[in-house]
């Protein structure tokens, strides 16, 4: 199924370290993309899509030249053109960011199409510009070079590995301060609403701590009278 307006709401109301742990006690440990960073401005906002995928391996020199961009269906140009609005365009760059995975031009295209944000275990040419465009963007490292140097796109849409995660095409990816999340599809909803919860809470106790109280029997919730004290912030702030 589609990802619902009402999920995609409360995910970007959620932190990926709150995802995280709600995918932990569901025995899923290997779900946080490894070493990207946020691109963009933090005024962006949460990255919250469905992957669209593009998978590299290595270049092959006589494979690799100019002339492949001239074919409509190169996987990567594809991608660009056919990932679908609220999507996030996802590049497996093998975690070398040693050539671009994508450039400043296509990610505006993408912009321009609705897509949700761009991912890669790689790196960007053009960091700036693409860091200046506002849509949220996660890479390695900046990389002037072009991915043909290193990289030959040989699929789109389907299951890729992206910073040691497995993505499948429809999984739900967020992204924000700390990095990006992988949610299983079919775990989305339930995840978003957990989350949800669980921010309440931590909320409180965020506000408790900052007055002085102490964790012991707050964080976690190891004592009844917290409870019900949470209880009563959630009336009083309509959480």
């Amino acid at each position: 199924m589609p990802l619902s307006d009402a999920t995609r709401a409360k995910l970007k109301r959620v932190s990926t370290a709150t995802l995280a742990t709600a995918l932990f006690k569901r025995g899923f440990r290997q779900q946080m993309i490894q070493d990207v960073r946020p691109l963009h401005a933090p005024g962006a906002g949460s990255m919250v899509g469905e992957a669209f995928t593009v998978r590299y391996i290595p270049a092959r020199e006589d494979l690799n030249t100019l002339e492949v961009f001239k074919d409509p269906e190169h996987p990567q140009r594809k991608a660009v053109e056919t990932c679908p609005p609220g999507h996030v365009l996802v590049l497996d760059s093998r975690k070398d960011a040693r050539a671009a995975s994508a450039g400043g031009i296509l990610v505006a295209r993408l912009q321009a199409r609705g897509v949700a944000g761009v991912v890669t275990d790689g790196g960007f040419r053009d960091s700036l510009e693409i860091a200046a465009l506002g849509i949220p963007a996660f890479h390695n490292r900046p990389s002037a070079p072009t991915n043909l140097t290193l990289n030959h796109a040989v699929a789109m849409n389907e299951p890729i590995a992206c910073g040691d995660a497995p993505v499948f095409p429809g999984d739900v990816l967020v992204g924000d301060g700390d990095g990006v999340i992988v949610l299983p599809a079919h775990l989305a909803d339930e995840l978003a609403d957990e989350a949800t919860e669980m921010t309440a809470y931590e909320d409180f106790v965020t506000e408790r701590v900052k007055a002085g109280h102490p964790i012991r029997g707050l964080y976690p919730a190891t004592d009844p009278k917290n409870l019900e004290i949470f209880a009563g912030w959630r009336k009083e702030h309509g959480r």
